[in-house]
């Protein structure tokens, strides 16, 4: 009597690999207190995560072209007085996300990280 011990899958022979370390980022202080939500939005441009921050609720936001180290002196978006619950970035336009708060408080506004646009100016001398 023949009897199959192992189901067959044909995803039996499938192994995943981590990402390189060129594809990540590091030293990110991500949120420790735990909500029913998750601490990060990613849209095609940015990526956003909760961060402990003192005196009210902060978040990160972070390009997906520029991986690697972040730096501890990174800016965050502030303005929440209490911890932030969720982010989550507009489906219609890229660089406006929204935060909600443990204050109840709802903010809208631009991603802060873009490119500095230059000014040339005539040289009048």
């Amino acid at each position: 009597m023949s009897r199959q011990v192992v189901r067959s899958s044909k995803f039996r022979h499938v192994f995943g690999q981590p990402a390189k370390a060129d594809q990540c980022y590091e030293d990110v202080r991500v949120s420790q207190t735990t909500w029913d939500s998750g601490f990060c939005a990613v849209n095609p441009k940015f990526m956003a995560l909760i961060c402990e921050a003192s005196g009210g609720g902060a978040f990160l936001v972070l390009p997906l072209g520029k991986t690697g180290r972040v730096d501890k002196n990174v800016p965050l978006v502030c303005g929440h007085t209490a911890p932030v619950l969720d982010i989550a970035w507009c489906p219609h336009n890229d660089n406006v996300i929204a935060s909600g708060s443990e204050d109840c408080t709802v903010m809208l506004g631009p991603a802060i990280y873009s490119a500095p646009t230059p000014t040339l100016r005539p040289y009048g001398g």
